[in-house]
């Protein structure tokens, strides 16, 4: 096969137009200019322009307890198009700030509606018809967009886990995401919550794009968990793990080593590209310090399988392989942590030798084998070992 494409973040945004949305879902509500609905509640942090970006709510032209909407936790299991139309019934209304505004009235209104604990009712009204849509393997999928010229917000009883760290001006932005997480706050509404700018030493607050919300989250948790794994006794087997969800297939491959991490997706025609396109980030011991240049992906498979060692008090090398096949539609870097965390929940084949773990891999997947050793240097490195091994016996 001939070397693969690189495949960076870069190439998996995809901007609809109204044409593609009306094709995708078959009806797309028209609002005017005034929306009014219950935001999940959520906002959008763009990154364009930085430091000065647009800011804003998204809201659903409709009024009742939305939450599902925007809690990335609640949607494993529903289809594709499912999950495309539940997000893009989510209008986007924008404002541009510096990131540093927020103190101000509307920043605190949207402050105020992602402290809520439930559905929150807003009214907006927009300078235009809202146009356009967006689809991402980095963040989750919106509707239309528009900028606002007015908004109206009642929020509603605040999470008071949220409202603690938010009332916290002296700790740290990466001690208040462990602290929400270890009391159970899902890892979506931490995003929110660091992204509205709820979180950190107070003068340092400000609003975070939302794509860079969303790896930073994963990336602390994920090494705030590694820190206690990497203390654990090493698993005693290879390990398999097997799952296929919304057109992607996945293997995850542990090996009773101590921890290292490497993550590789292979992305076939008819997804986002016109050919084939691989990308892939590895991690030894220690850790990694420069961003994985396949983006968010990464960071989001390593904290759901920082998650499961953690549970089991064990510590392994980990190699993640993902394949999206035609038809796929990019929704957002929770599919790589929610379907992980799928998959690691079912049980696992336990082989005695590497080789057994990758002839299965070469059953179900249908990328080549030796594709996925070219651009793997966990695999390079155990099949180096093997063959020494075999040479010297």
């Amino acid at each position: 096969m001939k070397k693969l494409k690189l495949l960076t973040e870069d190439f998996k945004v995809r901007r609809l137009d109204r044409v593609e949305v009306h094709s995708l879902l078959g009806y797309l509500p028209s609002t005017g200019t005034l929306v009014e609905g219950s935001s999940p509640p959520e906002i959008f942090v763009g990154r364009y322009g930085y430091p000065k970006v647009y800011v804003g709510p998204l809201i659903p032209p409709i009024r009742g307890n939305t939450e599902h909407l925007g809690m990335s936790e609640l949607w494993f299991g529903k289809g594709l198009k499912e999950i495309v139309a539940m997000r893009l019934q989510l209008l986007r209304g924008k404002k541009r700030l510096k990131v540093t505004e927020v103190d101000g009235r509307y920043a605190r209104e949207l402050q105020e509606s992602i402290l809520s604990r439930e559905s929150v009712d807003m009214e907006a009204r927009l300078r235009h018809p809202p146009r356009g849509a967006m689809l991402s393997e980095v963040h989750q999928p919106f509707g239309p967009s528009a900028l606002l010229e007015e908004l109206r917000v009642e929020p509603g009883r605040s999470d008071s886990r949220l409202e603690r760290a938010y009332y916290d001006r002296d700790a740290r932005a990466t001690e208040a995401m462990v602290e929400l997480y270890e009391r159970g706050v899902p890892v979506s509404k931490i995003q929110q919550g660091l992204s509205a700018g709820l979180l950190g030493v107070g003068r340092n607050r400000r609003f975070v794009p939302t794509r860079w919300s969303i790896t930073a989250v994963d990336d602390t948790l994920s090494r705030y968990l590694l820190e206690e794994v990497r203390t654990y006794p090493e698993i005693n087997e290879y390990r398999l793990y097997y799952g296929e969800y919304l057109k992607n297939r996945w293997s995850v491959i542990m090996f009773p080593e101590r921890w290292s991490y490497e993550s590789i997706e292979v992305w076939f025609p008819g997804t986002l590209l016109e050919e084939m396109a691989l990308a892939g980030d590895y991690e030894p011991f220690e850790g990694r310090w420069s961003y994985a240049s396949m983006g968010g992906c990464y960071y989001a498979g390593r904290l759901a399988v920082a998650e499961k060692l953690r549970e089991e008090r064990r510590q392994a090398t980990v190699l993640i392989l993902r394949e999206a096949h035609p038809g796929y539609l990019p929704v957002g870097v929770w599919n790589v942590r929610e379907t992980v965390r799928h998959v690691l929940r079912s049980d696992p084949l336990k082989c005695d030798e590497l080789r057994e773990c990758l002839q299965h891999v070469e059953r179900r997947m249908l990328t080549p084998l030796d594709v996925w050793v070219e651009n793997s240097v966990i695999l390079r490195r155990h099949l180096i070992q093997a063959s020494l091994q075999d040479y010297l016996k």
